[in-house]
C-alpha cells in the first residue's frame, strides 16, 4: 500500500456513494426474486446474493457516514430518487431470470475490476473493507458466469430470451465505470490505481472471452458519460418506493 496524504473528502465522498448506491440498488432489486425464483435453490441463492449486496452496502454507507458526518440510515433512506449515483445498468427492473443474469453478469465483472483497483489503495478504512469485499463478489461473479453460460448454451427461449436482455441492457452496460467528480485527484493520491475509463478497457479484457465463446454480442462503450449515474426512470422510482416504505411510514426506524 502507498504512503501518502489524505485522499480529498469530496472525491472520496462521491466514490463512496456511488458504489454504496450500487450495491444497494442491485441488492434490493435481487431480493424481489425472494419466493418466486426459478428453481428453489435459487430462491436461496438470490436470497443470499441480495443480502450480500446489502451488507456490503451498509459497510460502504458506514464509511461514508464517518466521513461525512452523516447517519448512514439517512444516506441510504432519506434522499429523493434523483439523488441516488448508482450506475444506469441498475435503472433496468429486475425483469425476467434472463434479464436479471444478464445485469449481474455485467455488473458483478465490472464491480470486481473496480474493486482490484481500490484494494491497494492508499486510504486504509476502504482497502481494509474492500478486500474482505472481493471474496464475497468472487462467488457473485462465479453465480452469474455459470447461468449466462447455461442460458447461452440452450438454444431456443433461454438464449433468445437472454439476447434480448443483452440488447436492452447494451446502452448502459459499462456505467458502472462513469467518471466520477474528483477522479483525478483519487488516482493522485493512489486511493485508485487508474481512471474509470482505464477500468473500462480491463473490464472489456476480462469478459471478452467469454462473450466471444458463448457467440454474445459485447456491450458498446457509455454513449453518455455524463448520465451514467443520473435520470434515473420509473423503475427506479417504484423500487425506491419499495425500500423506503417502513422508513417514511416510521421515520424512528433504523436499518
Amino acid at each position: 500500500m502507498t504512503a501518502t496524504a489524505a485522499p480529498p473528502a469530496t472525491a472520496l465522498a462521491e466514490l463512496l456513494r456511488s458504489m454504496a448506491d450500487d450495491e444497494f440498488v442491485i441488492g434490493f432489486s435481487d431480493s424481489e426474486w425472494t419466493g418466486i425464483a426459478p428453481l428453489l435453490e435459487e430462491d436461496v441463492a438470490m436470497s443470499s446474493l441480495a443480502q450480500d449486496e446489502l451488507g456490503h452496502a451498509a459497510a460502504l454507507y458506514g464509511l461514508l457516514g464517518e466521513l461525512t458526518g452523516t447517519d448512514p440510515d439517512a444516506l441510504a433512506y432519506d434522499r429523493e430518487p434523483p439523488e441516488y449515483r448508482h450506475c444506469r445498468l441498475l435503472d433496468h427492473g429486475r425483469g425476467d431470470w434472463a434479464m436479471t443474469i444478464a445485469r449481474r453478469f455485467l455488473y458483478d465483472t465490472a464491480d470486481v475490476i473496480r474493486l482490484e483497483a481500490l484494494a491497494e489503495g492508499s486510504w486504509a478504512p476502504l482497502a481494509d473493507l474492500v478486500g474482505k469485499l472481493v471474496r464475497e463478489e468472487r462467488y457473485h461473479r462465479m453465480h452469474a458466469g455459470a447461468w449466462l453460460d447455461r442460458l447461452a448454451r440452450s438454444e431456443g427461449e433461454p438464449r433468445d430470451r437472454l439476447l434480448a436482455a443483452l440488447i436492452v441492457l447494451a446502452p448502459d452496460a459499462a456505467t458502472v465505470f462513469t467518471p466520477i467528480e474528483g477522479e483525478a485527484e483519487l488516482v493522485a493520491a493512489h486511493v485508485m490505481d487508474a481512471p474509470m475509463t482505464e477500468l473500462e478497457g480491463r473490464w472489456r479484457a476480462s469478459i471478452a472471452p467469454v462473450f466471444g465463446d458463448l457467440d454474445l454480442p459485447m456491450p458498446p462503450p457509455a454513449t453518455d458519460p455524463e448520465r451514467g449515474r443520473l435520470n434515473h426512470g420509473a423503475d427506479f422510482d417504484w423500487l425506491w418506493g419499495e425500500f423506503t416504505s417502513i422508513r417514511r411510514a416510521d421515520p424512528g426506524a433504523t436499518w
